[in-house]
């Protein structure tokens, strides 16, 4: 290193004066109105007065299908089959099945007694064919003895009056063991009839039993009555305790009867539900149009239109105390997505109130003194304090008649007494 690249002591000095110089030149010249405050600032705008509502909810089908754990089962059922959330299905698809090892065993049992009870009926008129046989060669035979007695009785001109008397008394004979033999195979015929019957009725309720009992297994599968995208709902039993979210049915549950396992939900038909503050209430109609944001579906904006405000308010425990009063709100989507699902969280902004043509200043730039509305004006390097007349006022801006124009540069936040421009 040479000589010449090393500061003398005098020249050190010289380049310490020339920085100081230029640092209070900065400064003087910040004083005299040539810097810029470091606050942030907006600008007032020209244009539409609109004062959005924003409301937060879940998405819900319209209409949907609920199947539910059959009610004839009479205790839990256990899921073996349970279909994957998400799914899409047709018409008769398998969806849910329950355990059905002790109706399979009944049916089984019952089965055995329908196949007993036929046999039954098979055996027994099989033997009454044989009965009818013989009571058929009885009655015969009793025929006979009557007609071969007349014709004894027709040979009286041949025989003698003794002959004859006994001919006749043969004959009573005969007709009169004809007439029993009748009755007996009458009555006999009777109680046979019957006795089939009986066993008939046996075999009808064992069919019956059987009947029942598939029906009762079947009744255990859950079918898709329509073609749809699953939706598995929340089994309250899981997840109860404080502070646990409650959890969707999975294989190897237990459901009680009638418990609601799953949804096909509509998904022609999508609805926003939500809840609407009290202090909002007046402020929507049903009809009112709305921007919708799905967090699920990014990058995409929805429109809908609002169906529903309930009439009631219902008491909100759960933000604490005291219970915030809130009123249901549902908005239809106009033109669903297929990458929408129930449970999705969403956003809608709807447009609660609107003034054309208006001088637009933000809410954050809105500050009270003296019970009057004013705003901090960047007026050089400090703020002036400007009172501003507000003829409607959103959450978002407000739109005002007198104080400020368009371009004008407000301050967000309240600027420091040094600032703030003296008047007069």
């Amino acid at each position: 290193m040479t000589a010449s690249t090393l500061l003398t002591p005098t020249r050190a000095i010289a380049v310490i004066v020339i920085v100081l110089a230029a640092v209070a030149g900065g400064v003087v010249a910040m004083n005299a109105g040539g810097g810029v405050p470091n606050i942030t600032t907006v600008t007032v705008t020209h244009g539409d007065f609109v004062d959005y509502i924003q409301i937060r909810g879940d998405i819900r089908p319209a209409k949907s299908i609920v199947l539910a754990a059959p009610l004839q089962s009479g205790g839990d059922l256990q899921i073996t089959k349970l279909v994957k959330n998400g799914a899409a299905v047709k018409k008769g698809d398998l969806l849910v099945e329950f355990d059905a090892t002790t109706l399979e065993q009944r049916l089984a049992e019952r089965r055995s007694d329908l196949k007993s009870a036929e046999g039954e009926i098979e055996q027994l008129q099989a033997q009454q064919k044989i009965n009818a046989e013989e009571r058929k060669t009885q009655l015969l035979k009793a025929r006979y003895d009557v007609d071969r007695a007349k014709l004894d009785l027709g040979k009286r001109d041949l025989i003698s009056e003794i002959e004859f008397q006994e001919a006749k008394l043969a004959l009573a004979d005969a007709e009169q063991r004809f007439k029993e033999t009748e009755a007996k195979v009458k009555s006999t015929d009777t109680a046979a009839e019957a006795d089939l019957i009986a066993r008939r009725r046996k075999r009808d309720k064992a069919q019956f039993d059987v009947d029942r009992t598939e029906r009762a297994i079947e009744a255990l599968r859950l079918r898709a009555p329509a073609d749809g995208t699953v939706n598995i709902l929340t089994n309250p039993r899981t997840g109860g305790t404080f502070g646990g979210g409650e959890v969707e049915f999975r294989e190897g549950d237990r459901a009680w009867a009638g418990a609601s396992i799953l949804e096909l939900p509509d998904l022609t038909s999508i609805h926003l539900e939500a809840r609407l503050d009290e202090s909002d209430r007046g402020r929507l109609k049903v009809g009112q149009q709305a921007v919708v944001k799905i967090e699920a579906v990014p990058g995409k904006d929805f429109t809908a239109r609002v169906d529903l405000i309930s009439v009631l308010a219902r008491v909100d425990f759960s933000s604490g105390w005291p219970p915030v009063r809130n009123f249901d709100l549902g908005l239809v989507l106009d033109n669903p997505d297929p990458r929408i699902r129930p449970g999705m969280t969403a956003t809608a902004r709807i447009a609660a109130d609107r003034m054309p043509d208006a001088t637009l200043v933000p809410a954050e730039a809105i500050f009270q003194k003296d019970g009057r509305p004013v705003v901090y004006r960047l007026n050089g390097s400090k703020f002036d304090e400007q009172p501003i007349e507000i003829v409607r006022r959103g959450r978002e801006q407000a739109a005002v008649s007198s104080g400020v124009t368009t371009g004008d540069k407000l301050a967000v936040r309240r600027p420091e007494a040094d600032l703030i421009r003296r008047k007069g």
